[in-house]
């Protein structure tokens, strides 16, 4: 008979052993979710800023306004914004005085519409534009004053990874900000949306994206982020300190601050 402890036959194979995440409602290998989450983009990047005002009703740069109203940019601040391709929060912050600009995103096809859309505003100077990992930062440490992250640190495999990372990057005294989809705090409220997350939103994406998968997992991975209180536990776990939060539109998104003292 042989030995359990050393049959090979009762030890996890090597794909079993593999640490696991999720993608939207589905369990997926840690190793695939990155080229998961960039199909997705790839897919829907040309048409991304139309559908965020056609789902959001335009609500989504209510939410970015108050982001950088929290912020509040000076002319020597630099500012980090990870996952910014299409250069909202970078074009914002540029137009309220705010010192120079790095974009770093780890889908080339959002950063070209971001750069196309730079070019048509006639920024040229202040603002640079990046492939890179939010996971692992090409940044030197304590190097900006601002690190933002605006409805996409949900899509990231390892949420701790960023948080810490952005601890990393950030000078003493600076800044972090992140604006993200949260979870609804009105009763009434939380089950329309839930209705029209799940039963709308797929066909506006089919409809204008041409991609109503790529808006089933934009859904899906709302649920999977962790609530307000939770999230802020996380970030203040990075090493950020004096952690708050606000909630938008009854908690449909929360921007979290912190600094790094």
């Amino acid at each position: 008979m042989s030995d359990p402890a050393t049959d090979e036959s009762s030890k996890p194979s090597a794909e079993a052993a593999e640490a696991t995440t999720h993608f939207g409602f589905r369990t997926v290998r840690e190793t695939d979710k990155r080229s998961l989450v960039g199909a997705v983009f790839d897919s829907v990047a040309s048409r991304y800023d139309l559908m965020n005002d056609l789902m959001s009703g335009g609500i989504h740069r209510l939410w970015k306004t108050a982001m950088l109203d929290w912020l509040n940019p000076q002319p020597q601040q630099t500012l980090l914004d990870v996952g910014g391709g299409t250069g909202d929060i970078a074009f914002g912050f540029l137009d309220r005085g705010g010192g120079g600009v790095v974009v770093v995103d780890i889908n080339r096809e959002m950063l070209a519409v971001g750069r196309d859309r730079a070019i048509d505003r006639g920024l040229l100077r202040g603002l640079d534009w990046v492939c890179g990992d939010a996971e692992r930062l090409p940044v030197a440490d304590s190097s900006v004053d601002a690190f933002t992250i605006a409805f996409a640190i949900r899509n990231v495999t390892r949420i701790e990874a960023v948080l810490r990372e952005a601890r990393r990057v950030l000078k003493p005294g600076g800044r972090f900000l992140c604006l993200e989809f949260s979870r609804v705090s009105l009763p009434v409220l939380d089950r329309l949306y839930d209705t029209y997350s799940f039963r709308v939103l797929p066909v506006l994406g089919r409809v204008v994206a041409r991609d109503a998968d790529a808006y089933r997992y934009l859904a899906e991975s709302i649920r999977r982020f962790p609530p307000q209180e939770r999230f802020a536990q996380m970030i203040g776990a990075a090493g950020l300190d004096q952690v708050s939060w606000r909630n938008l539109s009854g908690g449909i998104a929360a921007l979290h601050s912190a600094w790094r003292t």
